[in-house]
Order: C-alpha cells, then sequence, then structure tokens
C-alpha cells in the first residue's frame, strides 16, 4: 500500500530508542524527511547517522521537550530546513509512577511539563504550520493506563490521560483545517527502560518479557515496530477519516476499548 508519505516532513520527539526511533526507521521507509530531537547530543547524532544510513533526509536538533525555549527553537530550526511540517509524533516521555502518598509535587510537575505541556507546546507549533498549508497529522503516543488507571500508576497515568483529553479536543477544533489528531495508547512493549529495569534486579530480559506475557492475551510482549506501523499508519493518507480516535497497542491487555 501506498502510504503517500513521500516528501512528508515528519516530526518525531524522543526518537533516539525503543518505539520513536522505530517510528523514525518507519517514515524514512516510507520516502518521508524525518526531524528528531533529544536532550543527549551524542545519542542524537548517533540516531541521525543510523537514519543517514538508511537513506533518509534527516535533520537532529539538541532539545528537551520540556523546555519551551527549547522547543521553539526546535520547530523553528525544522521550519527554516524542511520549509513545511506535515506530521508531528508526540512520542517523548517516560514511566513515572508510585504510591500516590510517595509522589511528591515536583514528581507531578516533572511528569506533566514532560507529557502534557511537551505535547501543548509542539501540537501548537505544529498547527500553526499545518493550517497555512492545508492539513496534516497529530500523532500522540499515550499508554492503556491513561483510560485505565492502576493503582500506584502516577503521575504517568494522569498526565497519559490528560493527553488523551488533548487528543480529542484538537481533532475537533481543527478538522476544518484538515488537521487529524489520533492517540496510540501502549501497552507493553519491547523498550530499554524494561531491559534496564531487569539488569537493577539481576534478570534477563527475557525472563521479564515472559512474566508481562502472562496477562497478555496474545502471549507475548510487542516489538517497537509494531507500533511504529501503526503510527505511521495513522499520519498516512490511508487514515485520511481517522481523527479523535485512540487505538490500544497491547496485544488484547486492557480491558477497556
Amino acid at each position: 500500500m501506498d502510504l503517500g508519505l513521500e516528501g512528508k516532513v515528519a516530526v518525531v520527539t524522543g526518537a533516539t530508542a525503543g518505539i520513536g526511533l522505530a517510528t523514525a526507521l518507519k517514515f524514512v521507509e516510507e520516502g518521508a524527511k524525518v526531524a528528531i530531537c533529544a536532550r543527549n547530543a551524542d545519542k542524537l547524532a548517533a540516531t541521525v547517522e543510523l537514519l543517514r544510513g538508511k537513506g533518509g533526509d534527516v535533520l537532529g536538533v539538541p532539545a528537551d521537550i520540556a523546555r519551551p525555549e527549547q522547543v521553539e527553537r526546535f520547530f523553528s530550526t525544522v521550519a527554516g530546513h524542511f520549509g513545511r511540517i506535515d506530521i508531528l509524533v508526540n512520542n517523548a516521555g517516560t514511566s513515572m509512577r508510585g504510591p500516590f502518598l510517595q509522589v511528591k509535587d515536583a514528581d507531578w510537575d516533572a511528569d506533566l511539563e514532560l507529557k502534557l505541556y511537551g505535547a501543548i507546546r509542539c501540537s501548537r507549533l505544529a498547527v500553526e504550520h499545518m493550517k497555512r498549508q492545508g492539513g496534516g497529522r497529530i500523532v500522540n503516543i499515550s499508554t492503556i493506563g491513561g483510560k485505565q488507571p492502576a493503582a500506584t500508576s502516577m503521575p504517568t497515568s494522569v498526565s497519559r490521560a490528560a493527553g488523551l483529553a488533548l487528543t480529542k479536543a484538537l481533532s475537533r477544533e481543527f478538522a476544518a483545517d484538515n488537521i487529524l489528531v489520533n492517540a496510540v495508547c501502549i501497552g507493553k512493549i519491547k523498550a530499554g527502560q524494561h531491559e534496564r529495569a531487569a539488569a537493577s534486579k539481576g534478570r534477563e530480559p527475557d525472563d521479564l518479557y515472559r512474566e508481562f506475557a502472562r496477562d497478555i492475551p496474545l502471549g507475548r510482549v510487542g516489538e517497537a515496530e509494531e507500533a511504529a506501523n501503526v503510527i505511521v499508519f495513522l499520519a498516512s493518507k490511508a487514515a485520511s477519516y481517522v481523527t479523535g480516535s485512540s487505538i490500544n497497542l497491547d496485544g488484547g491487555a486492557s480491558g477497556v476499548m
């Protein structure tokens, strides 16, 4: 299927590893131009080199999505370099969670600043370009916990729930501008954070993934590439009548749709 992404400009935050990297690679495969940012300049440079090695027209800009002035500089640089912004994937984020009474105000502030305000600021800047050029796509990466929060899941589940509300509100406000806004709610996907957690406990990653798989109807943990396939589909012309939706990508684990 031709996804119609040839020559489009896709901005992907949090793209130096995991789902973000897999998504950037998929955009490159589909012929899109890609802009990425990261706080770690060395990881950013290595990722840009990797993507260019795959034939991609790629721009990397050091930036912290939790810092408003750096977000503005990032988008200004992207627009100046490529001349347009067609797609935004708000992927930057971490998993911060713990018992409610132990989560401090500073933890709440940091989580909301990165996941919610980061997406708000990136979307605001991207929409300005998309409106001028007659349309665009925004894909917000969330988690199934944003729909079905568990005990000790804060602040991340609250930040993710706010991101889903943002997705729906933006989809309705900018539908007339042909800007489609959707979310992908991630379940258990193989990622560096899980592997680091396993290593900290002296365990092999595969042991941890097998443990996760017990609660997943498909019986396995997902791959980053499987998430990227859905994200890039939502950014493509194949999803031209999809907006205001959230897709669970969790192997059937969530109890809600």
